[in-house]
């Protein structure tokens, strides 16, 4: 059955830090409210922001064990243009699993350097998100 990624999801990045004596809050890297449609058969569309922030999102989904989508963010905030690249997977379902939330993990990467250069092209994350 394919799941349909129409919706809003709450979204969390973190910093891809091996050090297990890092503490959890200097591992975020972003959290915003993720809204995802679905225009067409296999394309995706939405918007990823916050207070201040926000991206226009276009890609695609297919749909196969685990669905994967893939998509690109664009805005303009504080008079620049910020640009990131999504790759994600929906996270099978348990079949004895209980309360389980509609789940996509993945990594990000900054396509474009903004920030004037304090945060530079190339940068990657991890994210996931779930479902509202």
């Amino acid at each position: 059955m394919a799941i349909s990624f129409s919706g809003t999801w709450s979204y969390r990045s973190l910093v891809n830090n091996p050090d297990l004596s890092a503490s959890f809050d200097s591992l975020r890297f972003g959290a915003g409210t993720l809204s995802l449609s679905e225009p067409a058969p296999g394309k995706i569309g939405g918007s990823l922001g916050g207070t201040g922030w926000s991206l226009s999102l276009e890609g695609a989904a297919t749909d196969v064990t685990s669905a994967t989508l893939k998509w690109q963010g664009r805005g303009i905030i504080d008079d620049e243009e910020w640009v990131y690249d999504y790759l994600g997977y929906s996270v099978p379902r348990w079949p004895n699993g209980v309360a389980q939330i509609d789940t996509i993990v993945g990594t990000v990467i900054r396509t474009v350097a903004h920030s004037n250069g304090q945060s530079p092209a190339g940068y990657t994350a991890t994210f996931y998100a779930v479902r509202v």
